[in-house]
């Protein structure tokens, strides 16, 4: 996404309700700077994002997707995010074979009351993410404007 001839990556980050969405609040609530072109969605466990939820996010235009949850252990849902560290492990080696930097996905356990880690993965993220440049692997025409 082109801002004023300055390239700003699109970001997709699925928080879990308990943790991540909160520590994202906190990150507001507390001022901390982080990108306004990282985009959150809210689910109910971490171990609730389908695979599929990523690639149709770098379908339809995304640089980059973040997943954010609870720690381990931590989980509202017990043992939710054990489910989602072992999914995403086998999208990661799938998104390899497909052609798309290992970069411009990631996985982070932030809890409720870290907003300043929060704001600090998402600040990283989007840097890491605008080096590569913008993803065109995945991208369908249809979905540009």
């Amino acid at each position: 996404m082109q801002v004023n001839g300055e390239y700003k990556p699109l970001i997709v980050a699925f928080c879990c309700n308990w943790c991540s969405y909160a520590g994202a609040d906190l990150a507001g609530t507390n001022r901390s700077n982080y990108p306004d072109n990282v985009k959150i969605i809210k689910v109910p466990c971490s171990c609730r994002v389908n695979p599929m939820f990523i690639l149709r996010a770098f379908q339809r235009g995304a640089d980059g997707v973040i997943l954010c949850g609870c720690h381990p252990g931590d989980c509202h849902y017990t043992s939710g995010n054990y489910y989602t560290r072992r999914r995403m492990a086998l999208l990661f080696s799938m998104l390899n074979f497909l052609g798309i930097e290992k970069e411009r996905t990631r996985v982070e356990w932030v809890s409720a009351a870290e907003g300043a880690k929060f704001a600090a993965t998402m600040n990283e993220f989007t840097e890491a993410v605008a080096k590569l440049g913008e993803n065109k692997r995945l991208e369908d025409l249809r979905c540009k404007r």
